[in-house]
């Protein structure tokens, strides 16, 4: 479920612009799974990374972010 999970929370941020932001604010894992906690989402770590696939677009994360998730995109 933790794929759904991060599924879901990827979605809400695309709909809500507000949690885009905040969501493109995060430089770090730590930071996305803490804002995602407080939207009521919680999944692995190792839910981001493959061979589950991007669940994220590169313009919805910081560049930290999309080098650390998205760089074998």
């Amino acid at each position: 479920m933790s794929v759904a999970a991060v599924t879901a929370f990827a979605e809400k941020a695309r709909t809500i612009p507000e949690l885009g932001i905040k969501l493109k604010d995060c430089q770090k894992i730590k930071e996305l799974r803490a804002l995602a906690e407080i939207e009521g989402f919680s999944f692995d770590e190792d839910s981001l990374y493959p061979p589950n696939p991007p669940q994220f677009t590169k313009d919805q994360l910081s560049e930290r972010l999309v080098k650390a998730l998205l760089s074998g995109v």
